[in-house]
Protein backbone atom coordinates (compact mmCIF):
# COMPACT_ATOMS: atom_id res chain seq x y z
CA UNK A 1 0.00 0.00 0.00
CA UNK A 2 0.94 3.42 -0.57
CA UNK A 3 1.84 5.44 2.84
CA UNK A 4 -0.32 9.16 2.49
CA UNK A 5 2.24 10.39 4.76
CA UNK A 6 5.62 9.79 2.88
CA UNK A 7 5.88 12.21 -0.38
CA UNK A 8 6.24 10.58 -3.48
CA UNK A 9 9.23 12.18 -5.92
CA UNK A 10 7.48 11.01 -8.43
CA UNK A 11 4.38 13.00 -8.25
CA UNK A 12 4.74 16.11 -9.38
CA UNK A 13 3.07 19.00 -7.35
CA UNK A 14 -0.44 20.11 -7.78
CA UNK A 15 -1.27 17.45 -10.27
CA UNK A 16 -2.52 13.97 -9.75
CA UNK A 17 0.28 10.62 -9.69
CA UNK A 18 0.54 9.13 -12.71
CA UNK A 19 -0.75 5.87 -11.61
CA UNK A 20 -4.11 8.07 -10.90
CA UNK A 21 -4.13 9.11 -14.74
CA UNK A 22 -5.78 6.66 -16.65
CA UNK A 23 -5.86 8.55 -20.12
CA UNK A 24 -3.01 10.28 -21.57
CA UNK A 25 -3.32 12.89 -24.63
CA UNK A 26 -1.42 13.57 -27.83
CA UNK A 27 0.28 10.29 -27.66
CA UNK A 28 -1.22 7.89 -29.85
CA UNK A 29 1.86 7.28 -31.56
CA UNK A 30 3.77 6.10 -29.15
CA UNK A 31 0.85 3.98 -28.11
CA UNK A 32 0.82 2.32 -31.01
CA UNK A 33 4.41 1.84 -31.34
CA UNK A 34 4.51 -0.04 -28.22
CA UNK A 35 1.44 -2.27 -29.31
CA UNK A 36 2.98 -2.96 -32.81
CA UNK A 37 5.99 -4.65 -30.91
CA UNK A 38 3.66 -6.47 -29.11
CA UNK A 39 1.32 -7.57 -31.35
CA UNK A 40 4.30 -9.19 -32.91
CA UNK A 41 4.94 -11.43 -29.98
CA UNK A 42 8.38 -9.79 -29.50
CA UNK A 43 7.81 -7.73 -26.48
CA UNK A 44 11.20 -6.31 -25.39
CA UNK A 45 12.21 -6.74 -21.72
CA UNK A 46 13.75 -2.48 -21.74
CA UNK A 47 11.90 0.48 -22.60
CA UNK A 48 13.51 3.77 -22.45
CA UNK A 49 10.53 6.48 -22.26
CA UNK A 50 12.21 9.55 -23.46
CA UNK A 51 10.61 13.28 -24.13
CA UNK A 52 9.94 16.43 -22.35
CA UNK A 53 8.95 17.18 -19.25
CA UNK A 54 5.36 17.35 -18.94
CA UNK A 55 4.38 15.48 -21.69
CA UNK A 56 3.21 12.29 -20.22
CA UNK A 57 6.17 9.75 -20.20
CA UNK A 58 5.36 8.60 -16.62
CA UNK A 59 1.65 8.47 -17.09
CA UNK A 60 2.51 6.05 -20.50
CA UNK A 61 4.53 4.24 -18.58
CA UNK A 62 1.65 3.30 -16.09
CA UNK A 63 -0.63 2.59 -18.85
CA UNK A 64 1.80 0.24 -20.28
CA UNK A 65 2.17 -1.29 -16.92
CA UNK A 66 -1.57 -1.94 -16.39
CA UNK A 67 -2.27 -3.12 -19.76
CA UNK A 68 0.65 -6.07 -19.40
CA UNK A 69 -0.03 -7.06 -16.05
CA UNK A 70 -4.00 -6.99 -16.84
CA UNK A 71 -3.69 -8.72 -20.26
CA UNK A 72 -3.39 -12.79 -20.24
CA UNK A 73 0.02 -13.83 -21.72
CA UNK A 74 -1.08 -16.43 -24.78
CA UNK A 75 0.42 -19.73 -25.30
CA UNK A 76 -1.31 -20.52 -28.59
CA UNK A 77 -4.49 -19.98 -30.35
CA UNK A 78 -7.59 -20.19 -28.41
CA UNK A 79 -10.43 -23.61 -28.10
CA UNK A 80 -10.69 -24.04 -32.47
CA UNK A 81 -7.22 -22.77 -33.19
CA UNK A 82 -8.68 -19.11 -33.42
CA UNK A 83 -5.80 -16.92 -32.11
CA UNK A 84 -7.45 -13.80 -29.98
CA UNK A 85 -7.56 -10.69 -31.41
CA UNK A 86 -4.52 -8.24 -31.51
CA UNK A 87 -5.27 -5.47 -28.48
CA UNK A 88 -5.95 -1.91 -30.61
CA UNK A 89 -5.77 0.39 -27.51
CA UNK A 90 -3.11 0.22 -23.77
CA UNK A 91 -7.03 1.01 -22.41
CA UNK A 92 -8.23 -1.05 -19.43
CA UNK A 93 -11.54 -0.59 -17.61
CA UNK A 94 -11.19 1.10 -14.35
CA UNK A 95 -12.90 -1.73 -12.04
CA UNK A 96 -10.19 -4.57 -13.21
CA UNK A 97 -9.13 -6.37 -10.36
CA UNK A 98 -5.39 -5.06 -12.04
CA UNK A 99 -6.64 -1.25 -12.08
CA UNK A 100 -7.79 -1.05 -8.53
CA UNK A 101 -4.69 -2.41 -7.09
CA UNK A 102 -2.69 -0.41 -9.23
CA UNK A 103 -4.39 2.89 -7.93
CA UNK A 104 -4.50 1.53 -4.21
CA UNK A 105 -0.47 0.97 -4.42
CA UNK A 106 -1.41 -2.93 -3.94
CA UNK A 107 -0.52 -4.64 -6.96
CA UNK A 108 2.38 -7.19 -6.09
CA UNK A 109 3.58 -8.01 -9.52
CA UNK A 110 4.69 -4.12 -9.87
CA UNK A 111 7.95 -2.43 -8.46
CA UNK A 112 8.70 1.26 -8.31
CA UNK A 113 11.80 2.20 -8.71
CA UNK A 114 12.11 5.74 -7.15
CA UNK A 115 14.10 7.73 -4.65
CA UNK A 116 13.70 6.11 -1.16
CA UNK A 117 13.59 7.41 2.52
CA UNK A 118 16.68 7.92 4.35
CA UNK A 119 16.75 5.81 7.24
CA UNK A 120 19.12 8.52 9.50
CA UNK A 121 16.95 11.67 8.59
CA UNK A 122 13.34 9.61 7.17
CA UNK A 123 13.45 11.87 4.28
CA UNK A 124 13.19 11.17 0.60
CA UNK A 125 17.16 10.79 -0.98
CA UNK A 126 18.03 13.41 -3.59
CA UNK A 127 18.63 10.51 -5.92
CA UNK A 128 17.79 6.85 -6.48
CA UNK A 129 20.67 4.66 -4.14
CA UNK A 130 21.65 1.24 -5.10
CA UNK A 131 19.78 -0.23 -1.87
CA UNK A 132 16.70 0.48 -4.08
CA UNK A 133 18.18 -1.27 -6.85
CA UNK A 134 18.79 -4.04 -4.38
CA UNK A 135 15.34 -4.22 -3.25
CA UNK A 136 14.22 -4.37 -6.61
CA UNK A 137 16.54 -7.44 -7.23
CA UNK A 138 15.01 -8.83 -4.02
CA UNK A 139 11.76 -8.33 -5.38
CA UNK A 140 13.02 -9.99 -8.82
CA UNK A 141 14.08 -13.03 -7.53
CA UNK A 142 10.78 -14.32 -6.02
CA UNK A 143 8.39 -15.56 -8.92
CA UNK A 144 5.26 -14.36 -9.38
CA UNK A 145 2.46 -15.30 -7.51
CA UNK A 146 0.58 -16.71 -11.12
CA UNK A 147 3.95 -17.19 -12.83
CA UNK A 148 2.69 -14.40 -15.34
CA UNK A 149 4.36 -10.51 -16.20
CA UNK A 150 6.06 -8.83 -13.85
CA UNK A 151 6.61 -4.86 -14.65
CA UNK A 152 9.39 -2.76 -13.29
CA UNK A 153 8.70 1.54 -13.36
CA UNK A 154 12.16 3.63 -12.99
CA UNK A 155 10.98 7.30 -12.77
CA UNK A 156 12.88 9.18 -13.51
CA UNK A 157 15.75 7.53 -14.25
CA UNK A 158 17.91 10.92 -14.50
CA UNK A 159 17.67 10.43 -11.03
CA UNK A 160 19.81 7.12 -10.59
CA UNK A 161 23.06 7.44 -9.18
CA UNK A 162 26.18 5.56 -10.28
CA UNK A 163 26.33 2.62 -8.82
CA UNK A 164 22.44 2.13 -8.98
CA UNK A 165 22.51 2.65 -12.64
CA UNK A 166 25.52 0.24 -12.86
CA UNK A 167 23.64 -2.08 -10.76
CA UNK A 168 20.36 -1.64 -12.84
CA UNK A 169 22.67 -1.96 -16.14
CA UNK A 170 23.21 -5.77 -15.29
CA UNK A 171 19.61 -6.51 -14.71
CA UNK A 172 18.89 -5.24 -18.26
CA UNK A 173 21.63 -7.37 -19.50
CA UNK A 174 20.45 -10.05 -17.98
CA UNK A 175 16.81 -9.92 -17.42
CA UNK A 176 14.65 -12.86 -15.55
CA UNK A 177 11.95 -13.95 -17.64
CA UNK A 178 8.55 -12.05 -18.06
CA UNK A 179 9.90 -8.85 -16.53
CA UNK A 180 9.34 -5.75 -18.44
CA UNK A 181 11.38 -2.93 -17.41
CA UNK A 182 10.07 0.83 -17.94
CA UNK A 183 12.69 3.38 -17.86
CA UNK A 184 11.33 7.32 -17.82
CA UNK A 185 14.09 9.96 -18.73
CA UNK A 186 13.89 13.81 -19.20
CA UNK A 187 17.54 13.43 -20.55
CA UNK A 188 18.12 10.30 -21.54
CA UNK A 189 21.81 11.48 -22.88
CA UNK A 190 22.60 11.98 -19.44
CA UNK A 191 22.40 7.70 -18.69
CA UNK A 192 24.91 5.18 -19.43
CA UNK A 193 25.30 4.76 -22.94
CA UNK A 194 24.91 0.66 -22.17
CA UNK A 195 21.36 1.14 -20.48
CA UNK A 196 20.31 3.14 -23.79
CA UNK A 197 21.44 0.85 -26.11
CA UNK A 198 19.71 -2.55 -24.03
CA UNK A 199 16.33 -0.23 -24.28
CA UNK A 200 13.92 -0.10 -26.86
CA UNK A 201 13.03 3.87 -27.45
CA UNK A 202 9.85 5.07 -27.25
CA UNK A 203 9.89 8.75 -27.75
CA UNK A 204 6.95 10.94 -27.31
CA UNK A 205 6.71 14.07 -28.46
CA UNK A 206 4.75 17.93 -27.38
CA UNK A 207 1.23 17.31 -27.70
CA UNK A 208 -0.57 20.38 -30.33
CA UNK A 209 -2.11 23.01 -28.14
CA UNK A 210 -5.78 21.69 -29.15
CA UNK A 211 -4.93 18.40 -27.60
CA UNK A 212 -4.28 20.74 -24.31
CA UNK A 213 -7.19 22.68 -24.43
CA UNK A 214 -9.13 19.84 -25.49
CA UNK A 215 -7.81 18.22 -22.17
CA UNK A 216 -8.09 21.40 -19.77
CA UNK A 217 -11.62 21.35 -21.29
CA UNK A 218 -12.79 17.72 -20.74
CA UNK A 219 -11.12 16.88 -17.61
CA UNK A 220 -10.48 20.43 -15.67
CA UNK A 221 -13.44 22.16 -16.42
CA UNK A 222 -11.43 25.26 -17.96
CA UNK A 223 -13.38 27.99 -20.33
CA UNK A 224 -12.47 27.59 -23.69
CA UNK A 225 -11.20 30.71 -23.85
CA UNK A 226 -8.76 30.27 -21.07
CA UNK A 227 -8.07 26.75 -22.09
CA UNK A 228 -7.05 27.70 -25.61
CA UNK A 229 -4.74 30.63 -24.15
CA UNK A 230 -2.82 28.38 -21.63
CA UNK A 231 -2.50 25.32 -24.33
CA UNK A 232 -0.51 27.99 -26.12
CA UNK A 233 1.51 29.61 -23.68
CA UNK A 234 2.49 25.77 -21.96
CA UNK A 235 3.90 24.79 -25.37
CA UNK A 236 2.34 21.71 -24.88
CA UNK A 237 3.18 20.68 -21.11
CA UNK A 238 -0.29 20.09 -19.67
CA UNK A 239 1.17 20.58 -16.17
CA UNK A 240 2.20 23.96 -17.08
CA UNK A 241 -1.01 24.45 -19.21
CA UNK A 242 -3.27 23.58 -16.02
CA UNK A 243 -1.35 26.08 -13.70
CA UNK A 244 -1.68 28.69 -15.94
CA UNK A 245 -5.65 27.94 -16.57
CA UNK A 246 -6.04 27.48 -12.72
CA UNK A 247 -3.56 30.48 -11.24
CA UNK A 248 -3.55 34.49 -11.89
CA UNK A 249 -0.67 35.01 -10.16
CA UNK A 250 1.12 32.37 -12.79
CA UNK A 251 -0.13 34.01 -15.61
CA UNK A 252 0.80 37.50 -14.46
CA UNK A 253 4.32 36.24 -14.09
CA UNK A 254 4.39 34.96 -17.55
CA UNK A 255 3.41 38.04 -19.03
CA UNK A 256 6.09 39.93 -17.07
CA UNK A 257 8.88 37.63 -18.99
CA UNK A 258 7.24 37.73 -22.26
CA UNK A 259 7.21 41.10 -22.26
CA UNK A 260 10.99 41.92 -21.55
CA UNK A 261 11.97 41.85 -25.31
CA UNK A 262 10.74 44.85 -26.66
CA UNK A 263 12.09 46.56 -23.13
CA UNK A 264 15.71 45.54 -23.46
CA UNK A 265 16.74 48.64 -25.25
CA UNK A 266 19.99 49.68 -22.87
CA UNK A 267 22.31 48.43 -20.75
CA UNK A 268 20.81 49.35 -17.32
CA UNK A 269 17.30 47.80 -18.91
CA UNK A 270 19.13 44.31 -19.00
CA UNK A 271 20.59 44.70 -15.91
CA UNK A 272 17.64 45.34 -14.42
CA UNK A 273 15.54 42.33 -16.99
CA UNK A 274 18.10 39.89 -15.13
CA UNK A 275 17.91 40.82 -11.68
CA UNK A 276 13.81 40.74 -11.97
CA UNK A 277 13.87 37.31 -13.60
CA UNK A 278 15.97 36.24 -11.18
CA UNK A 279 14.41 37.03 -8.21
CA UNK A 280 11.27 36.32 -9.38
CA UNK A 281 12.14 32.97 -9.95
CA UNK A 282 13.55 32.93 -6.92
CA UNK A 283 10.67 33.92 -4.94
CA UNK A 284 8.19 31.30 -7.21
CA UNK A 285 10.78 28.38 -6.40
CA UNK A 286 10.66 29.21 -2.96
CA UNK A 287 6.56 29.02 -2.65
CA UNK A 288 7.24 25.76 -4.35
CA UNK A 289 9.24 24.08 -1.89
CA UNK A 290 8.63 26.43 1.42
CA UNK A 291 5.71 24.45 2.89
CA UNK A 292 7.66 21.28 1.68
CA UNK A 293 10.69 22.42 3.95
CA UNK A 294 8.49 23.03 6.73
CA UNK A 295 6.41 19.91 6.97
CA UNK A 296 9.50 18.26 6.77
CA UNK A 297 11.49 19.76 9.68
CA UNK A 298 8.47 19.18 11.86
CA UNK A 299 8.38 15.80 10.74
CA UNK A 300 12.24 15.39 11.88
CA UNK A 301 11.23 17.47 15.22
CA UNK A 302 8.80 14.76 15.76
CA UNK A 303 10.87 11.60 15.16
CA UNK A 304 13.96 12.99 17.36
CA UNK A 305 11.23 14.06 20.26
CA UNK A 306 11.88 17.42 20.03
CA UNK A 307 8.58 18.48 20.35
CA UNK A 308 7.45 16.51 23.23
CA UNK A 309 10.79 16.68 25.31
CA UNK A 310 11.59 20.24 24.23
CA UNK A 311 15.40 19.21 23.86
CA UNK A 312 17.41 18.07 21.19
CA UNK A 313 19.54 14.73 21.22
CA UNK A 314 22.76 13.90 19.54
CA UNK A 315 21.45 12.30 17.25
CA UNK A 316 19.36 15.21 16.04
CA UNK A 317 22.40 18.11 14.90
CA UNK A 318 23.79 15.68 12.10
CA UNK A 319 20.50 14.41 10.75
CA UNK A 320 19.24 18.22 10.67
CA UNK A 321 22.22 18.86 8.90
CA UNK A 322 21.99 16.24 6.21
CA UNK A 323 18.06 17.54 6.08
CA UNK A 324 18.86 21.09 5.83
CA UNK A 325 21.77 19.64 2.73
CA UNK A 326 19.19 17.74 0.62
CA UNK A 327 16.47 20.91 1.00
CA UNK A 328 19.28 23.32 -0.31
CA UNK A 329 20.22 20.81 -3.11
CA UNK A 330 16.26 20.75 -3.97
CA UNK A 331 15.67 24.04 -3.77
CA UNK A 332 18.83 24.66 -5.99
CA UNK A 333 17.02 22.22 -8.24
CA UNK A 334 13.39 23.46 -8.31
CA UNK A 335 15.17 27.20 -9.35
CA UNK A 336 16.87 26.32 -12.05
CA UNK A 337 13.67 24.59 -13.32
CA UNK A 338 12.09 27.56 -12.70
CA UNK A 339 14.27 29.89 -14.42
CA UNK A 340 14.61 27.19 -17.45
CA UNK A 341 10.59 27.20 -17.73
CA UNK A 342 11.11 31.45 -17.82
CA UNK A 343 13.69 31.05 -20.52
CA UNK A 344 11.08 28.70 -22.86
CA UNK A 345 9.11 31.38 -22.84
CA UNK A 346 11.29 33.94 -23.45
CA UNK A 347 12.43 32.26 -26.64
CA UNK A 348 9.02 31.33 -27.82
CA UNK A 349 8.61 35.08 -28.18
CA UNK A 350 11.49 35.24 -30.53
CA UNK A 351 10.30 32.60 -32.60
CA UNK A 352 6.63 34.41 -32.81
CA UNK A 353 8.66 37.18 -34.38
CA UNK A 354 10.31 34.79 -36.70
CA UNK A 355 6.82 33.61 -37.83
CA UNK A 356 5.60 37.08 -38.07
CA UNK A 357 8.40 38.18 -40.31
CA UNK A 358 7.69 34.76 -42.61
CA UNK A 359 4.40 35.93 -43.04
CA UNK A 360 2.69 32.69 -40.67
CA UNK A 361 -0.82 32.63 -40.90
CA UNK A 362 -0.73 29.94 -38.13
CA UNK A 363 -1.54 31.54 -34.37
CA UNK A 364 1.07 32.80 -31.93
CA UNK A 365 2.21 31.19 -28.59
CA UNK A 366 1.90 34.66 -27.52
CA UNK A 367 -1.11 35.98 -29.24
CA UNK A 368 -1.83 38.23 -26.79
CA UNK A 369 1.68 40.04 -27.37
CA UNK A 370 1.34 40.10 -30.98
CA UNK A 371 1.35 43.96 -30.90
CA UNK A 372 4.99 43.44 -29.12
CA UNK A 373 5.90 40.80 -31.46
CA UNK A 374 5.29 43.40 -34.49
CA UNK A 375 7.24 45.52 -32.98
CA UNK A 376 10.15 43.32 -32.39
CA UNK A 377 10.45 42.88 -36.51
CA UNK A 378 10.59 45.83 -36.92
CA UNK A 379 13.23 46.41 -35.09
CA UNK A 380 14.86 43.06 -35.60
CA UNK A 381 15.38 41.09 -38.24
CA UNK A 382 14.72 37.01 -38.21
CA UNK A 383 18.56 36.82 -38.58
CA UNK A 384 18.71 38.51 -35.16
CA UNK A 385 15.71 36.82 -34.00
CA UNK A 386 17.70 33.56 -34.05
CA UNK A 387 21.16 34.73 -32.41
CA UNK A 388 19.00 35.62 -29.76
CA UNK A 389 17.49 32.33 -29.28
CA UNK A 390 20.98 31.02 -29.41
CA UNK A 391 21.85 33.25 -26.63
CA UNK A 392 19.08 31.86 -24.97
CA UNK A 393 19.99 28.21 -25.22
CA UNK A 394 23.42 29.11 -24.24
CA UNK A 395 22.42 30.43 -21.28
CA UNK A 396 20.80 27.23 -20.39
CA UNK A 397 23.55 24.94 -21.23
CA UNK A 398 25.62 27.19 -18.57
CA UNK A 399 22.98 26.88 -15.95
CA UNK A 400 22.67 23.50 -16.51
CA UNK A 401 25.02 21.64 -17.86
CA UNK A 402 28.19 23.72 -16.11
CA UNK A 403 26.93 24.87 -12.83
CA UNK A 404 27.63 28.79 -13.74
CA UNK A 405 25.47 31.08 -11.55
CA UNK A 406 22.18 32.03 -12.53
CA UNK A 407 22.56 35.38 -12.08
CA UNK A 408 25.86 35.76 -14.22
CA UNK A 409 24.09 33.56 -16.75
CA UNK A 410 20.99 35.72 -17.08
CA UNK A 411 23.15 38.99 -17.25
CA UNK A 412 25.14 37.85 -20.11
CA UNK A 413 22.12 35.96 -22.00
CA UNK A 414 19.91 39.82 -21.18
CA UNK A 415 22.91 41.74 -22.82
CA UNK A 416 22.65 39.31 -26.08
CA UNK A 417 19.03 40.14 -26.72
CA UNK A 418 19.32 43.92 -26.80
CA UNK A 419 17.81 45.66 -29.65
CA UNK A 420 17.97 48.83 -30.96
CA UNK A 421 16.16 51.68 -29.50
CA UNK A 422 12.79 52.59 -31.31
CA UNK A 423 12.79 55.45 -32.94
CA UNK A 424 9.00 57.61 -33.26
Amino acid sequence: MTDPDIPEPDKVEGAPHPRETAQIHGQGAAERAFLDVYNSGRLHHGWLLTGPRGVGKATLAWRIARFLLATPQESGGGLFGDAPAAPETLDIAPDHPVARRLLAGSEGRLFLLRRGLDDKTKQLKTVITVEEVRKLKSFLSLSAADGGRRVVIVDPADELNTSAANALLKLLEEPPAGVTILLVAHQPSGLLPTIRSRCRLIGLTTPTADEVAAHLVRHDGVDGAMASYAARASQGHIGRARALARDEATRNRRREVVSLPVRLTSLGACMTAAANLYESTLEEAEAITSDLDAREKTDLDTTYGVVERGRRPREYAPALAALQKAQKTRAKRRHLDVVDRGLMDLASVYRDAIAVAAGASTALVNEEQRGEIAELTRISTPEGQLRRIDAIFAAREQMLEFNVPPMLALESMMLALRVPRRTA
